[in-house]
């Protein structure tokens, strides 16, 4: 077994490593930029190396840097995870030139997969099934225009060396065609320094269903079954399940061997994952299921199919690297249950799924399910990489189970004022929609309205903020309770800003799945994965016989009684000191006065009302001239 691996990598996968390597007795190295000092994994390796580059992000792309590192600190191993360098093949050449152990894939498998073209053709050779396309060396547009009218509109322009989303447009009509073609090879020069580009046939209703493979130095594969990986925005993922929702035991049979096949083909070693097209319009079926592109090294999601076969990957990895056979043959596995993760992004889903940045200054993740965190409290997210700060995995007896279980872990995480998708992953674990297994490449642009939380609060955040206020500060007038009778209801309503908009909250005794919590002084209340900053309306008592008024205009009454007299309706025009209403309590009445010259603008009591400390009677707004 190696003794000892540099991880050249940062986040929540250098902390994956870091964990299972600890586990089995091996000594781990982390480098890492200045600015990531304080990242968990910087604390949880045996060493940390700070490796200063022109900018943070080259510091884990420096192959002359951490090469020299792994040496100096007298490592026998480098761990790639995944991104940076993990599919870098003269990285990989350069770590076994250097005596050390690449724990990845051969760079030979890595070159032959990383041109989707020439891929695609080996995958033909293997008796693959491809999508239909071009894939051709003849890159002049006429020839391009011509294959695509061909294949048939609509088509995917995809760069040849292309990955993440990135060098790909879809085009739905020929007359598209120039400016697309135009536009993705810009972008894949730009991205990977080659502006080569295939055409695929676009599968209207695709679903992303990808194999992990597991070979090792003698010429075992073995496949540890499928995910789906469907739900994306931007061509990147966001939830991820396995087993793949309809998938039937033919189809399953299928689909893997292929993906056997596939690895085969280019004398597979170490873990990778053969994706694949479905076209769901028809449900899942043997034939209807195509290769897309071969991932040569270990995936985001990879946690989702350890949860399902029971199975640490990592030291999979660690023992094929090692010289060791495959832990278990193909039979020997099995699935048992369902799996789902989430990832949890830095972004704002109501701008787009924009990546968000700033420092987390509360930052509280659920702790009855498995956590692959890349931050803690405190740690400040950049702009420098991916926006993903944290996996949130759940496991169950079925995809029900571990659906529902997820959902209310994404709806307890609390991260403040650093902006996330958490409402979004609640709101998408918990739609019909998805729980009926209506999954495909378009799920969330088709439900983003249902799914991207607006700006208001719940229901229950607001009787949150509403119980703290009164648990905080007993003696304020928004904070009062009717007194207390056996099995009476409460009827007490207590006026608050959340967000900087006023709220009226009617209490009542049933219980609310949120929390609240001090940060930098202010108060904010977490629900369903949404977070918002509240506080006590500012009262001034100068409106008459002890009544106050918000900065809003909200007259509320100073003191339990009943009205007995009502002086305005609605859309009257006021003078301050008018009278307003007359409230009547231990047989003594109280004049409610307009706090400054106004309209009426809502009236919410009637004489013979009985009512509650702090209530809201009457809103006044200012009169403009």
């Amino acid at each position: 077994m190696i003794s000892s691996v540099l991880i050249a990598n940062r986040g929540e996968i250098a902390s994956r490593i870091i964990r299972t390597a600890r586990r089995i007795g091996v000594r781990t190295i982390a480098i890492y930029a200045p600015v990531d000092a304080r990242l968990p994994c910087v604390q949880e390796a045996d060493v940390a190396v700070c490796v200063e580059a022109a900018t943070p992000r080259e510091t884990y792309l420096g192959m002359e840097r951490i090469l020299e590192t792994a040496l100096d600190t007298r490592a026998e191993a480098i761990h790639p995870g995944y991104g940076f360098l993990s599919e870098n093949a003269e990285f990989a050449e350069a770590v076994r030139g250097a005596g050390l152990v690449w724990i990845g894939a051969p760079p030979a498998a890595i070159r032959s997969m990383g041109l989707k073209d020439a891929a695609k053709e080996r995958m033909i050779a293997a008796g693959v099934p491809v999508t239909p396309g071009y894939l051709g060396a003849d890159q002049s547009p006429a020839v391009l225009r011509g294959q695509s009218e061909q294949i048939g509109y609509p088509v995917l322009i995809k760069a040849v060396a292309g990955g993440g989303g990135k060098g790909m447009r879809r085009v739905e009509l020929a007359s598209q065609f120039d400016n697309a073609l135009e536009s993705c090879r810009r972008e894949a020069l730009a991205a990977f320094g080659d502006d080569r580009v295939l055409i695929e046939k676009y599968v209207l209703n695709p679903r992303h269903i990808e194999v992990q493979v597991f070979g090792d130095q003698h010429r075992h594969i073995v496949h540890l079954f499928e995910r789906d990986c469907s739900l994306q925005r931007r061509h990147q993922k966001v939830i991820e399940e396995a087993p793949a929702p309809g998938m039937d035991g033919e189809t399953r049979r299928t689909v893997c061997e292929a993906a056997v096949r596939a690895a085969a083909a280019v004398d597979y070693e170490g873990a990778g994952t053969i994706e694949f097209i479905a076209d769901g319009s028809e449900g899942l079926r043997s034939d209807r299921i195509w290769f897309m592109e071969m991932n040569t090294r270990l995936q985001v999601e990879h946690p989702v199919t350890e949860a399902i076969t029971g199975q640490d990957l990592v030291e999979w990895q660690f023992r094929v690297a090692s010289g060791e056979p495959l832990p278990l043959t193909q039979d020997q596995l099995a699935i048992n249950g369902w799996a789902i993760e989430a990832r949890l992004y830095a972004e704002n889903p109501s701008a787009g799924f924009l990546p968000a940045t700033g420092v987390a200054k509360h930052f509280s993740l659920p702790t009855d399910v498995r956590i692959d965190s890349g931050i803690a409290e405190g740690n400040e997210v950049t702009a420098f990489y991916d926006p993903m700060i944290a996996k949130i995995i759940a496991h169950g007896p079925n995809r029900n189970a571990a659906a529902r279980k997820l959902e209310s872990a994404c709806g307890s995480i609390e991260v403040w004022p650093l902006k996330t998708n958490a409402s979004f992953l609640t709101a998408a674990l918990a739609s019909a929609a998805y729980l009926s297994g209506e999954v495909d490449t378009g799920f969330i642009e088709r439900h983003a309205t249902e799914l991207i939380a607006r700006s208001d609060p719940p229901t229950e955040a607001q009787q949150a903020a509403a119980r703290s206020l009164i648990s905080s500060s007993p003696d304020q007038p928004w904070s009062a309770l009717v007194g207390f009778r056996a099995n009476a209801a409460v009827h007490s309503e207590i006026w608050l800003q959340i967000a900087g908009s006023d709220y009226a909250v009617a209490l009542n005794d049933t219980s609310v799945q949120a929390h609240v919590a001090t940060v930098d002084h202010e108060q904010v209340v977490f629900c369903r994965g949404g977070a918002w900053t509240f506080a006590a309306q500012r009262y001034d008592q100068h409106a008459g016989d002890g009544a106050a008024y918000s900065a809003s205009g909200a007259i509320v009454s100073p003191m339990p009684g009943r009205v007995v007299s009502v002086e305005v309706v609605e859309g009257d025009r006021v003078l301050k000191g008018a009278k307003l209403v007359v409230v009547e309590a231990m047989k003594m009445e109280h004049s409610l006065m307009a706090p400054f010259d106004g309209v009426v603008t809502e009236l919410r009591t009637a004489v013979g009302d009985q009512i509650t400390e702090g209530a809201m009677l009457i809103r006044v707004v200012e009169a403009e001239d």
